[in-house]
């Protein structure tokens, strides 16, 4: 099916049939329960889950294929984000020239930036890589005003140009007259269900930018990327010269970077500079690594971990504890609401800090590596009985004095 093998069209169809039932699937408990609060099926959220999802996807092309490990994939989530900006400034609020302009401006400065960086490996290249994006990120905060509207962020105001918006088109994102924002909410018994149209624009492009990264893998080009990660010296042995392979390989995690950061103005017509700082590089190597560097599906689990956690646990406060909690004794809650408040609320980053460490300590393959062990365990389960059918140290033998 669509020129994959029977595994990966499997996995492809997985992860296509979740992410258009995602606002089903992630609405589990009833919208009154008291554990509605642990639902994100929600639009931006799910939007959220997607748009990242992206952005992990596309460095897991550099990273987990080729090993090269970046700390500036910020810089090009942000120039895709203000390229998109850009588009509804001088065009019109179409999202579909605002997504192409990300990509090609992500993929232009990528390759400026990667062009130098790759001049080194490992440690020197990833310094390189933050460097190139904190000073990116100081040019926009500062130098550089007049395009990114510094602190601020650029917006979209009243006088701008627009030379393509109609009277008649909305007067905010849209895909061809359908708003970003358009949602419909089902009500079905105690569960409510919303469905966004921004949501599923991200889980398209999500969906495609997966399949492209499934043909990547299993390419002649994916092939060296990885000889590149084994063992680039043996490499240059042969004659061959890795710098372009990991060169593309460069640019073209950069497009999906700069796909993420259009697809975010589009889903909120605002790029700030914060979108370029280093902590917003070093929380797509965590969502790799959190899910499976290397793998396919990984760094789509890692995306929707973080995201999800982030806001679950952001959301919890002194009075939601509380109320967990009041059915004990006075004493034995407001003990138990003490402990746990530094771990949620804006204390969130210690109990995703602890989850990282348990996910490297015991599963080093990350997600993927956990959801491999449980198949292997099924598997065995299975098995047993056919072994034992087949062993001949379970059946009984003859006794020797038998005549």
């Amino acid at each position: 099916m669509l020129g994959l093998n029977t595994r990966d069209a499997s996995l492809f169809v997985i992860v296509v049939i979740l992410a258009l039932t995602a606002p089903f699937l992630l609405n589990p408990f009833p919208a009154e329960s008291s554990l509605a609060q642990f639902n994100a099926g929600y639009p931006d959220l799910m939007q959220r889950f997607a748009i990242y999802g992206i952005f992990a996807i596309g460095f897991n092309i550099l990273f987990g294929l080729t090993g090269y490990l970046s700390f500036g994939h910020a810089a090009f989530l942000g120039v895709g984000s203000y390229a998109a900006v850009w588009m509804f400034k001088l065009l019109n609020y179409n999202i579909l020239p605002a997504v192409i302009l990300s990509v090609i401006v992500g993929g232009l400065f990528a390759l400026l930036i990667g062009y130098i960086s790759l001049r080194r490996s490992g440690i020197y290249f990833s310094i390189l890589t933050l460097a190139f994006a904190q000073m990116s990120f100081a040019l926009a905060y500062s130098v550089l005003t007049p395009i990114t509207n510094g602190e601020t962020g650029l917006q979209v105001y009243t006088d701008d140009p627009q030379y393509l918006q109609s009277a008649d088109a909305p007067s905010i994102p849209h895909l061809f007259g359908v708003t970003m924002r358009s949602t419909q909410d089902i009500d079905f018994g105690a569960w409510s269900f919303s469905f966004n149209a921004g949501y599923y624009v991200c889980a398209v492009m999500m969906i495609v930018m997966f399949y492209l990264s499934i043909r990547i893998f299993r390419s002649p080009f994916g092939m060296m990327l990885r000889a590149i990660k084994t063992n680039q010296t043996r490499m240059n042995y042969t004659g061959l010269n890795p710098r372009p392979y990991t060169l593309a390989a460069f640019v073209i995690s950069g497009m999906y970077a700069g796909l993420a950061g259009g697809l975010l103005a589009a889903m909120d017509p605002l790029a700030g500079a914060e979108r370029m700082q280093w902590t917003a590089s070093g929380e797509v190597v965590l969502m790799t690594i959190l899910g499976g560097a290397g793998t396919l599906l990984g760094p789509v689990l890692g995306a929707g971990f973080i995201k999800y956690f982030e806001n679950i646990f952001s959301k919890i406060n002194e009075n939601v504890l509380h109320q967990w909690f009041a059915f004990l004794p006075d004493g034995l809650e407001d003990f138990l609401v003490t402990i746990l408040y530094p771990f949620v609320g804006k204390g969130w980053h210690l109990t995703l800090g602890l989850l990282f460490m348990l996910v490297v300590i015991f599963l080093p393959g990350g997600l993927m590596e956990g959801g491999q062990r449980i198949g292997r365990i099924f598997r065995k389960r299975e098995k047993k009985p056919e072994v034992r059918a087949k062993d001949p140290e379970h059946h009984p033998k003859p006794s020797p004095h038998v005549a």
